[in-house]
């Protein structure tokens, strides 16, 4: 996790130029998570965005949604000190400086999404505690959405959505930059599940209403809803 913060740190100010050529289709994917959110655009309700980066996903949860209170966490400082340039106009948004895997919520929640973070939880075991931290801390109806990279079910299918994945970097990146920075740096600090493992740990952990909104190979929304 500190190599992942110290290149998050690097890149903060080209994140925004860098993210759409390194994921197909990032504007649409977002459009899903965000629309994925089922409250009333007029409702105030509580919504945190956990790596919240430099503040795109936030950004557009308040065009969607103006009077909710808007929580923003992220552990890198120059992603959070971009943010809150980018929010800087909405009324209702609080930034904590802190690694996911250390906040404790703070209130419940009725919306908690995240967007190519927590793939960085490190073993399974992590990741099922976090999504059940999540679970804990949402209100009953609320919901979790979380738009991330994944791995194939089986060895052809991964080797199809790496294939496809580098196909979408090589319409705007050289290969050496692809092969030598950004896929060294997937190899080395990310950590995707299978979907159909998470939709089932969500399953087990007690969400309802379970489904993936949207898909491209090896990106994914998903998510579910605490019963009420």
């Amino acid at each position: 996790m500190k190599g992942v913060k110290k290149h998050f740190e690097e890149e903060a100010s080209e994140f925004d130029n860098i993210i759409v050529k390194l994921v197909p289709d990032y504007i649409q994917m977002i459009d899903a998570l965000v629309s994925s959110i089922p409250f009333n655009k007029k409702n105030s309700f509580n919504v945190i965005d956990l790596g919240c980066g430099t503040g795109y996903v936030s950004m557009k949860i308040k065009e969607r949604f103006p009077d909710s209170n808007l929580t923003c966490l992220d552990f890198a400082e120059n992603m959070i000190a971009q943010a809150k340039i980018r929010l800087n106009k909405y009324k209702n948004v609080n930034f904590y400086l802190q690694d996911i895997r250390k906040f404790e919520f703070d209130k419940n929640y009725d919306a908690v999404v995240s967007s190519l973070a927590l793939h960085h939880l490190e073993t399974k075991k992590e990741k099922i505690k976090f999504y059940t931290k999540i679970f804990n801390s949402l209100s009953e109806g609320g919901v979790f959405y979380n738009a991330d990279i994944i791995l194939g079910s089986s060895e052809s299918l991964h080797k199809l959505y790496i294939a496809k994945w580098k196909d979408f970097m090589a319409q705007s990146l050289p290969g050496d930059e692809i092969e030598d920075t950004w896929m060294a740096k997937h190899h080395k600090e990310d950590r995707p599940e299978i979907l159909l493992d998470q939709l089932s740990w969500l399953k087990e952990i007690g969400f309802s209403e379970i489904d993936v909104v949207w898909k491209y190979y090896n990106f994914a929304v998903y998510g579910g809803t605490k019963p009420k």
